[in-house]
């Protein structure tokens, strides 16, 4: 079950780091950073919930 929740948390980083570079490209930086935080916290918050037990 953990490589299933693993896969899908990669897979929401890969798309939402993609947009996140897609709005750097556009010259939005502030949403691109934005956008790159809630990345970070993707991976960083499920690691501390779901994956340490």
């Amino acid at each position: 079950m953990k490589i299933v929740i693993v896969l899908a948390l990669l897979v929401i980083v890969v798309y939402t780091f993609g947009f996140a570079v897609t709005l750097w490209r556009g010259k939005q930086k502030m949403g691109s950073v934005a956008v790159f935080i809630l990345t970070l916290s993707v991976v960083v918050l499920p690691f501390f919930s779901i994956l340490k037990q």
